[in-house]
């Protein structure tokens, strides 16, 4: 929201800048080309204010016809320190104050799109191991903030009852599960990494009919690599089947519960 006054320039953000319920890190927003910071931030809603001069922070003035317009924009750089991931895309959101006209503010950043993976492979003993996308939509395209579902499963046609754990899975910009950047999103035996981080909402699914020994599913909200502009990501998983009353640290699909921190 802006608010153009006699003497300053008023802006105001939501750290939710996309809707995508993944909040922004106020030191990542800027106004004008001198790069000044947010004045005040609200914890309480969420909200920055930039409170500034309209000569301030590099703003231009332009006269035509019979108005006065001061151009700036607030830019959206993100900064993720140690990590190989985004979930939010760079915005540069242009501003202008008309006098004696309101101001107007669009934005339209760039969207990633996503390619859908599926693999099967036949073990020993007659097992067949799956992964795949569970879609409800006919759309293969992903956006950032979007939880894009999985589901392994394995069949055991004439088999002893059995299992599915999911050890550990990777993502990378390759086929090469070893290539680089590449990030762990399960890994320790069935620890969903992701779920930890601060903008995660991955989860292991419980399905509505109860635990199936078959299956395994997680939702992993969407993201992308740091500094890369591919689209196509290959997710590489180890899944591994157990006896159904083998109990041991080693089976298991554990989530990180932010609230409870454990």
């Amino acid at each position: 929201m802006v608010q153009c006054g006699e003497h300053n320039l008023l802006v105001w953000a939501q750290l939710d800048l996309f809707g995508t319920r993944h909040l922004i890190q106020a030191a990542d927003l800027t106004l004008g080309t001198a790069g000044c910071q947010p004045t005040r931030v609200y914890p309480e809603n969420q909200t920055v204010l930039f409170d500034y001069g309209l000569h301030e922070c590099g703003s231009r003035l332009q006269m035509i016809g019979d108005f006065l317009i001061y151009t700036t924009h607030l830019t959206h750089v993100p900064n993720y320190p140690g990590s190989v991931i985004v979930r939010t895309n760079g915005a540069v959101v242009p501003i202008e104050c008309h006098y004696l006209r309101k101001g107007n503010v669009s934005s339209n950043p760039i969207r990633p799109t996503w390619i859908p993976f599926s693999s099967t492979r036949s073990g020993e003993g007659h097992l067949s191991f799956s992964l795949r996308l569970m879609n409800e939509r006919t759309s293969t395209v992903y956006s950032l903030g979007d939880l894009i579902h999985i589901e392994a499963s394995v069949s055991m046609s004439n088999h002893v009852p059995l299992k599915l754990y999911i050890d550990r899975c990777v993502a990378t910009l390759s086929p090469d599960k070893d290539s680089t950047p590449r990030y762990s999103i399960i890994d320790y035996n069935g620890c969903l990494l992701d779920s930890k981080a601060e903008d995660s909402f991955s989860n292991f699914v419980l399905p509505r009919d109860g635990w199936e020994s078959d299956k395994l599913q997680y939702d992993l909200d969407a993201f992308r690599f740091d500094g890369d502009g591919r689209s196509l990501m290959f997710i590489t998983c180890h899944l591994r089947v157990a006896a159904v009353d083998q109990g041991d640290s080693r089976n298991k699909a554990c989530t990180f519960q932010k609230l409870q921190n454990m």
